[in-house]
């Protein structure tokens, strides 16, 4: 289910303090940098990715590609940093605000 811009704006507060835990760089988008996303989600739930500019892939087609990749959702990018959420799957810490489900 993708996020709502209240459950965005709110994961972008919460990542505020957070520094990059993983880092884009001259290889690009390998396996190897979508593993260590996935398990750096699955331990944190959120985090920032660093493109760096050696990446051979711009930062708008990482900001497409990585999230699908990782089965995460793209919280919010702010200059050359991406903050990712997924949900833990069975013990979740982040407290997410509800999604409005009415409409006007």
């Amino acid at each position: 289910m993708p996020l709502t811009g209240k459950q965005k704006r709110f994961l972008r507060a919460e990542a505020h303090a957070l520094e990059p835990v993983v880092m884009v760089g001259k290889e690009g988008l390998t396996e190897t940098l979508i593993s260590a996303v996935s398990a750096a989600l699955l331990r944190h739930e959120l985090i920032k990715v660093r493109v760096h500019e050696s990446s051979p892939a711009e930062r708008a087609e990482v900001a497409e590609q990585l999230p699908s990749a990782a089965k995460a959702e793209l919280a919010g990018q702010v200059g050359r940093v991406l903050i990712l959420y997924k949900r833990h799957p069975h013990e979740p810490r982040i407290n997410l605000p509800k999604a409005d489900t009415t409409s006007t």
